[in-house]
């Protein structure tokens, strides 16, 4: 958004960002947001609020929560650091899942098998699960429902 003499209200920015007016409220009342009010006490937004806003926008599409967001957005945050590094590592988890699901996918795509349980080379794709070392899965004697 260019710079503008006159602030925007709380339904100019969810349009201009297509999110729902309530949301922006949220994320006031969380702390995110500090829009100036006018005399009539009607949200006033300024181009730092913008900023803020979409700072917010990107940081949820980067899979940060809320919490996160805020540490991010406090000068004063002592725990940015490890929020953020903790963040980094949860990427990387994810990052690492999705590969697996992506050979998983080539595999079964280009497996002769109709079906792919009965793979003797898929049987690698699932084995931390049946082993109970996956950290997406609890351990087998964790899952009692699990009939071996």
């Amino acid at each position: 958004m260019k710079s503008s003499a006159t602030p925007w209200s709380v339904g100019d920015i969810a349009k201009r960002f297509g999110i729902a007016t309530h949301v922006l409220r949220h994320w006031e009342d969380v702390g995110l947001l500090d829009p100036a009010r006018d005399s009539a006490g009607r949200r006033r937004y300024g181009d730092a609020d913008v900023y803020r806003v979409a700072v917010v926008l990107r940081s949820k599409a980067a899979g940060m929560s809320l919490e996160q967001i805020a540490v991010l957005l406090d000068q004063g945050a002592a725990d940015r650091h490890r929020v953020l590094e903790a963040h980094i590592a949860d990427l990387d988890a994810r990052m690492a899942e999705m590969e697996r699901s992506r050979e998983m996918t080539v595999h079964a795509l280009e497996c002769r098998a109709h079906d792919i349980a009965t793979c003797p080379g898929f049987k690698r794709q699932v084995q931390d699960i049946l082993d109970g070392t996956s950290v997406e899965f609890p351990s087998p004697q964790h899952r009692p429902w699990l009939v071996r």
